[in-house]
């Protein structure tokens, strides 16, 4: 039997670890316009504490200055990056990722180093991409768009986090997403995936929440009040929502690229 699972805001933008830690520069954002517009950028998140230190989204380019800020104020200058994972092409994704010339660039499935070398990876066969095997690896999570990654870090003091980027706009969005996403019943199934692994999730538009399992632990964070049904997140969670295209974390993945001046060296595993 498939536990019930619901959500409950996180309450912070600091998640430690072991030997990976998360800091949310940025909590992404969509506000709608009364004139069909909106106003969005994307959750920024700093992922160190071990060989990796990697950025998952950079925003969009209107938010330079910020970044660099925020980077600043962690004690992180961009040449300290060597990972730069943006989970799809969109602008407010990808909008500063000359701030990192140094860095391992990663957007979708395309996966760069150095001066325009491409890397061949495994994450349009649905083979995980990792920087760090067994603690940080990229997994393939289509729907938003077909070329969409989810980071996943384990070991942290919370359990896994999944750094979702758009495959979750943010904590209860079921009546938004579809209207996002190229291919809805994809997504459905990836986000199937993604609640059935993580333990936080932090989305591309929206504060970090946590995935409660009953039966399981994890019912005493927040407050009742604060947590949710994870129906208005995900939909029913079924067997089939499992996708056979995504495969699990721990399946043998590509190691990853770690830039030392133009050249790409692995990390050992």
């Amino acid at each position: 039997m498939i536990p019930a699972i619901r959500t409950a805001p996180l309450g912070s933008q600091e998640i430690p670890g072991s030997p990976y830690s998360l800091t949310i520069l940025q909590e992404g954002f969509s506000r709608p316009g009364a004139d069909g517009t909106f106003e969005a950028d994307c959750s920024i998140t700093l992922v160190r504490g071990g060989p990796v230190t990697a950025l998952v989204d950079t925003g969009g380019p209107w938010g330079r200055r910020r970044l660099l800020d925020d980077l600043e104020a962690v004690g992180v200058s961009p040449r300290d990056v060597t990972h730069v994972l943006c989970t799809h092409g969109h602008s407010d994704h990808v909008g500063n990722l000359n701030l990192f010339p140094s860095a391992a660039l990663l957007v979708g499935f395309d996966l760069s180093c150095g001066d325009g070398v491409y890397l061949p990876n495994g994450l349009a066969r649905g083979v995980p991409y990792a920087p760090h095997p067994g603690f940080l690896e990229v997994v393939a999570t289509p729907g938003h768009v077909r070329a969409h990654v989810s980071v996943v870090v384990r070991g942290t003091e919370l359990g896994t986090v999944v750094v979702a980027g758009d495959l979750f706009e943010r904590e209860g969005d079921e009546e938004v997403w579809r209207g996002l996403s190229e291919d809805p019943r994809r997504q459905e199934e990836s986000r199937g995936w993604a609640v059935g692994v993580a333990d936080v999730v932090v989305p591309g538009h929206g504060a970090a929440f946590r995935v409660l399992r009953d039966g399981l632990g994890g019912g005493t964070v927040g407050n009742e009040g604060d947590v949710g049904d994870m129906r208005g997140t995900l939909g029913a969670i079924t067997k089939a929502s499992i996708p056979k295209n995504v495969p699990k974390p721990q399946i043998k993945a590509l190691k990853a690229p770690e830039i030392v001046g133009a050249r790409c060296i692995q990390i050992s595993s």
